[in-house]
């Protein structure tokens, strides 16, 4: 089990105002909310599927253990979830997801 944080915060969409923001996943919620809890976000901070991280939050998930991710693999992985899939490893997820798009394209080109 694992928990992730991506680098939204390198892109326009993670500034908000100074703040440099990103977002939290995990493989189960209850690792997520125990994540959380232990980095100093309150429960009704969460987003569904996932918190938002401020960079300090952010350095202290890692510190904490989190896996620092890409915002794309984060995208794929949660993807995945949103399929039914498991939300996979960061290697994975990425051609994963690939695969479900490839797949849904060649539906809409032949509908």
């Amino acid at each position: 089990m694992s928990v992730y944080v991506d680098d939204m915060y390198l892109r326009p969409m993670g500034r908000y105002g100074r703040m440099r923001m990103s977002h939290m996943i995990a493989d189960t919620d209850s690792e997520l909310h125990t994540m959380a809890a232990r980095i100093g976000l309150a429960r009704r901070w969460f987003q569904g599927d996932h918190y938002d991280v401020c960079m300090a939050l952010r350095e202290r998930a890692i510190a904490a253990g989190a896996l620092p991710i890409t915002m794309r693999q984060l995208a794929a992985m949660a993807g995945n979830r949103r399929a039914g899939l498991p939300l996979g490893d960061p290697g994975t997820a990425l051609a994963a997801a690939e695969q479900r798009w490839r797949l849904a394209a060649a539906r809409e080109t032949f509908s």
